[in-house]
């Protein structure tokens, strides 16, 4: 009879509690004990000690996430303070690791492969955040609202709208494919920046030479659907070009043997060479690489116009206008500005601009509760002589209007921090330190005024740049934010930023500072070329497998981790699929 109590307690246990069989399935499998526990607590992580100082009676803040590529995913994945009410809007409810869009192109991996639903991705925060497959057409920052309406294509009753209040806002909505307003872009040819598009792509491909089999067309006709244009030679371009080549050459060449030959992929880019931001030996390597495997690179074309059958090209060195003939154009440029983050710079007074202004705490100027990041935002970097006054001022404790190099030793730290260009201005010059700047060589105790300070930092705002609009940038500053977030209240009471030299105390926080690890550009062949920090350059086949340790390493689950490698083993075995599906 006991034994029997025992069985209907564990029954109701198990059905209480659901997630008790997994544990009992992962502890059995481990051997038991800790070993059990910590491979489950991986997969659905205890409460964090933030649990424990939530107060339920206490009104949360409502954080709205405008958003779900890498900026806003990465700020929901290291957000862990549960004091705050969590929104989610984005029209797709997933994320996709977008780097390997061009290896979907061709079938290299699979679309399901690497995206993971938001969902999945928020439940294991142990947070309250709730997700809504919308798109925002409005930000009304004087209301704190947001307006949105449902994104679903199909027909289940028309669009609705509603409107979602905040108190704090994350804009991390990203870019679209910038057209520069060319005429029959955005009829005729593929963009490659969503998962669709890369399927699209696909298809098309696949179409292409199913069309081209057929007996009734002539050689021209044939020769022109299987001509693959790609505009842009940037890290995408050229890797499609290259996924391309490989799907043509190693596994549609044996599908298609009388068509292998009509075959032809031509890169255009109006620049002098390709991969412009990458080390010049990468982008002679590229180039010579694509000349011996057949694809026609023409640099210093510039489209102006592209229609059904025909994209027209003009030489920037003649004047020429030149008519191509093409099968299938895929367009990838630069990125543009989405229009209701245009409405909103309209609003706020930043029309003229081409992304969202933020200041080095990714908030947007102006508007202390809203956070802009990733493609849609770019930091406006203060300079450093519209403060140099009061740089000077709060070094001079004094006030005797002349310092010496010792008084600045207070706030060199936080004047490096506060301006990353006078970092970047002394390792151009190949100074030690803030000092030596100052002193130019002369005796350290030497007097300096107002005027020698100007002069010594006058070169200084020309070093600094903006970040590059990529993957790595905006989950960096996804990773910040949240990081700020979790910390809010604590730096509230005790800031840990630079000194304010306009006003008194310091920053909250310390400002965002984006560390760069590096570059990849595969090329096609089992072959990568990689730049990495410290003006390291690799390649060849063994920065192949380098490329694919890094990308297998930041997916972001182990299912997709699990389905990547699967699907990279199951081309290398069987090659890649060409059905069209």
């Amino acid at each position: 009879m006991r034994g029997y109590t025992f069985y209907q307690r564990a029954s109701r246990a198990f059905h209480d509690y659901p997630y008790l069989s997994k544990v009992l399935v992962v502890v059995t499998i481990s051997g038991g004990g800790l070993g059990g526990l910590a491979a489950y607590s991986d997969a659905r992580p205890f409460r964090s000690a933030y649990a424990d100082a939530a107060q339920p009676d206490i009104k949360k803040k409502k954080v709205v996430v405008l958003g779900t590529g890498w900026a806003g995913t990465s700020f929901l994945k290291n957000l862990k303070d549960p004091s705050y009410e969590v929104h989610v809007v984005s029209p797709r409810n997933y994320f996709a690791f977008t780097p390997l869009l061009p290896s979907v192109t061709c079938g290299t991996v699979e679309a399901r492969s690497i995206v993971e639903p938001v969902r999945n991705i928020v439940k294991k925060k142990g947070l309250e955040v709730q997700f809504r497959e919308a798109e925002c057409f409005k930000i009304d920052p004087d209301k704190k609202t947001v307006h949105c309406r449902s994104s679903q294509d199909t027909n289940l009753g028309g669009k609705e709208e509603f409107a979602v209040d905040y108190d704090y806002l994350v804009i991390a909505m990203g870019a679209r494919s910038n057209t520069f307003n060319t005429p029959g872009v955005v009829e005729n040819a593929h963009f490659l920046k969503e998962v669709d598009d890369a399927l699209r792509i696909r298809r098309t491909v696949v179409d292409c030479f199913e069309r081209a089999s057929l007996p009734s067309l002539s050689e021209e006709e044939r020769k022109r659907i299987l001509h693959f244009v790609v505009v842009g030679g940037g890290p995408t371009g050229v890797e499609f070009a290259a996924e391309l080549h490989d799907f043509v050459h190693e596994d549609l060449g044996k599908l298609y043997p009388t068509l292998k030959d009509h075959v032809k992929i031509t890169l255009l880019e109006a620049a002098d060479h390709i991969l412009n931001m990458f080390d010049k030996r990468i982008t002679a390597f590229a180039e010579d690489k694509f000349s011996r495997d057949g694809i026609n690179l023409k640099t210093g074309s510039m489209v102006v116009k592209v229609s059904d059958k025909e994209i027209s090209t003009k030489e920037r060195s003649t004047g020429e206008t030149k008519n191509i003939p093409y099968g299938m154009v895929v367009w990838s440029t630069g990125i543009g500005t989405r229009p209701v983050v245009m409405d909103f710079m309209k609003q706020i007074g930043q029309g003229n601009r081409r992304v969202l202004a933020t200041d080095e705490w990714l908030r947007v100027e102006g508007h202390k509760s809203i956070y802009a990041l990733g493609d849609c935002a770019t930091i406006n970097q203060r300079k450093v002589m519209e403060d140099i006054a009061a740089i000077f001022s709060k070094a001079d404790n004094n006030k005797t209007g002349t310092l010496n190099v010792e008084d600045f030793k207070e706030v060199i730290n936080d004047i490096c921090e506060r301006y990353p260009q006078v970092e970047l201005h002394l390792k151009k010059q190949r100074l030690r330190n803030f000092v030596d700047l100052l002193s130019s060589g002369d005796d350290a105790k030497k007097e300096i005024d107002i005027e020698r300070f100007k002069t010594a930092l006058e070169q200084v705002d020309s070093q600094f740049k903006n970040l590059p609009a990529t993957a790595q940038v905006a989950a960096q500053q996804g990773e910040y934010l949240a990081g700020c977030f979790n910390r809010m209240e604590e730096c509230s009471q005790n800031p840990e930023g630079p000194l304010r030299f306009r006003g008194s105390g310091r920053h909250r926080f310390h400002p965002f500072r984006y560390k760069h690890f590096g570059q990849f550009a595969p090329l096609g062949g089992e072959q990568t070329a990689a730049q990495l920090p410290g003006d390291w350059v690799s390649i060849g086949h063994s920065t192949q497998w380098l490329w694919y340790s890094v990308y297998a390493s930041k997916l972001v689950s182990w299912r997709t981790r699990m389905c990547v490698i699967g699907d990279w083993s199951r081309r290398f075995i069987f090659g890649r699929d060409s059905s069209r599906i």
